[in-house]
């Protein structure tokens, strides 16, 4: 435990200090938001103002993008040869992987916030009830495990960090072939199946109908199931390819 304390810590600190990175993980989702309303928004029909549809799928979009850095983060540290002394002081993998994803929860509650600050200022009005909060909260939350631990193992099949850098590519993308940002009704219909049945859209769908005071269906279960499925893989995987390229 003393060691993961202490590998959060380190990865918060690099977080701190990495501006640059920082700064696009917590602006480039806010400028999406605002393109998409004011440029957009107008012409896209969803039966509701469209910043109060669009907001949860940026939430999304947001805390993709800010999980997915942990793979560049992860390929650094493994080019970098800093592990090879981390391993020297009795320092293991666990620890190592776990400053990274705590960190990366903890940089998506802050650009979360920065989102949804954002999203108040320009007319977002969510209608959730004192319990719809928390659980909104938990959802995005399990979904950011899940995305921090699958960008881990991505970043250790990596080489490179420009390599590791495509995952934060692929979630940016995953989120465009959904319910994020137009009705799945309007788009065409071979893209139906894979827009109704990826990870994103349950999540997308139950922060939408948490937020909203709607009825969440099984989009709740559906989306626990997503997340716990692939952190559970994320776990598995990076543990054991981290022990494959240190072993």
């Amino acid at each position: 435990m003393s060691d993961a304390m202490t590998m959060i810590g380190r990865s918060v600190r690099l977080s701190r200090r990495n501006l640059d990175a920082l700064l696009t993980a917590l602006m480039l989702p806010v400028m999406l938001m605002l393109v998409f309303v004011y440029f957009f928004g107008g012409a896209i029909e969803t039966g509701t103002d469209y910043v109060t549809y669009v907001v949860p799928g940026v939430l999304l979009l947001c805390a993709g993008y800010g999980s997915a850095t942990t793979a560049v983060s992860v390929s650094q540290d493994m080019s970098g040869g800093v592990i090879d002394r981390f391993r020297s002081m009795d320092v293991g993998g666990t620890a190592i992987l776990t400053g990274h994803v705590v960190s990366s929860v903890i940089r998506n509650a802050v650009s979360t916030v920065l989102v949804l600050g954002v999203a108040f200022l320009i007319g977002f009005r969510p209608d959730a009830s004192p319990a719809a909060w928390p659980a909104a909260g938990g959802v995005l939350l399990m979904f950011i495990l899940a995305i921090s631990w699958l960008s881990a193992a991505f970043g250790l099949i990596a080489r490179t960090p420009e390599a590791a850098g495509g995952f934060t590519f692929l979630m940016m993308f995953l989120p465009y072939p959904s319910s994020a940002f137009v009705p799945i009704e309007t788009m065409p219909d071979w893209l139906h199946g894979f827009a109704d049945h990826q990870p994103v859209t349950p999540v997308i769908e139950s922060l939408r109908a948490l937020l909203l005071d709607r009825p969440v269906g099984d989009s709740a279960t559906l989306a626990l199931a997503w997340c716990g499925g692939l952190a559970l893989i994320g776990v598995a995987l990076s543990g054991a390819l981290f022990r494959r390229r240190t072993g």
